[in-house]
């Protein structure tokens, strides 16, 4: 199909709930068992952790799923994900459960990139005979999830969460990562105090082959999706596209509402081809500054990732000059809050 095609075919849809613009998500139909698990041992990949093969101790209880040492407990959203617990140490993880059909494209992207403190590392990979657990530290709240409860964020705060969010793009980039996805969703909390960010996972990016960041593939969550995306019929820049995500990011942390919505996805996509937004006068001039760049209708007006983080607003010695201008008087109308993530991001 198609993207005109596609297109059409999500101006029928209401209300937006589609994940990518190709709306090829396909299902992962190799779900958990919560039952004893026989292991297999796939081909290893440099840089990751070790595969686990423990098979599981004892019988099972029904009520969770045992997957060598770790307990798993409640499923999170979209239901491939679960949260997890060691049972010697009793720390706390994150599991994901991938189909053993695409475990190694799911994690080609770990053993390219070099640690990042801003990145998730995996911290262990069990096999199963048809799923793959790998597990994660545990996390503390999404982004998505923070901001909607904040309403939107004071400057000094955001600051130091963007600029965290930035640095993990510009390390994805720097090493030929693209991520495409890129939402608020997707950072997440590593510390209780919601003081450090982390990019939470890396399974929709695409791995460049050399310096030419060219895509042809319609990938993206429309609310985050680049103007030149929908417009365009051959490629377009990767790593541009991000960093016009990574715009919509951080209006919507300012803001408290995306710079592009509408409950009709033909009107949305409509208003994102055209590019034009506003931004509210109570944000500070660099802050206004810094969104402008990001948010350029053309992809080679943009800043880099890594040019983004030389931008004065995260730069600032005092931040005296961003408490200056406060957030206006938060406001109930529902086009003042950042919607709900299943209308505009879709669910995993």
């Amino acid at each position: 199909m198609s993207l005109n095609e596609q297109q059409t075919a999500a101006s029928r849809t209401l209300p937006l709930r589609l994940k990518r613009l190709d709306f090829e998500d396909p299902k992962d139909t190799d779900t958990p068992k919560c039952k004893r698990l026989r292991f297999s041992q796939p081909p290893s990949s440099p840089g990751l952790p070790p595969l686990s093969q423990s098979p599981c101790p004892g019988v099972p209880d029904h009520s969770i799923s045992r997957v060598g040492p770790y307990v798993l407990l409640e499923a999170t959203e979209g239901g491939h994900s679960y949260s997890a617990v060691h049972s010697i140490t009793e720390r706390e993880y994150t599991c994901k459960v991938l189909s053993m059909k695409r475990y190694h494209e799911l994690i080609a992207p770990y053993a390219r990139l070099p640690a990042h403190e801003h990145i998730s590392r995996m911290a262990e990979i069990v096999t199963g005979e048809h799923s793959v657990y790998v597990f994660f530290a545990r996390s503390h709240g999404d982004m998505h999830s923070y901001v909607r409860s904040c309403k939107r964020l004071r400057e000094e705060e955001a600051s130091s969460l963007f600029r965290q969010m930035a640095e993990a793009v510009a390390h994805c980039h720097q090493h030929g990562v693209v991520l495409r996805d890129l939402k608020l969703r997707k950072f997440v909390f590593a510390d209780k105090q919601r003081t450090k960010l982390v990019l939470e996972n890396l399974e929709d990016s695409c791995l460049l082959k050399g310096e030419d960041d060219s895509l042809t593939d319609k990938h993206g969550c429309p609310a985050y999706v680049g103007p030149e995306i929908l417009n365009s019929k051959h490629s377009y820049s990767g790593k541009a596209a991000d960093v016009w995500s990574l715009g919509v990011v951080l209006y919507t942390m300012l803001v408290g509402r995306y710079p592009f919505q509408d409950v009709e996805p033909a009107a949305l996509f409509s208003k994102i081809r055209k590019g034009v937004f506003t931004i509210p006068e109570s944000l500070s001039p660099k802050a206004r500054c810094l969104i402008r760049n990001m948010l350029r209708k053309s992809p080679g007006e943009r800043l880099s990732a890594s040019e983004t983080l030389l931008h004065p607003w995260l730069n600032c010695t005092s931040m005296a000059s961003l408490s200056a201008h406060p957030n206006p008087a938060d406001k109930t109308s529902p086009d003042q809050v950042v919607p709900d993530f299943d209308k505009y991001e879709g669910r995993d």
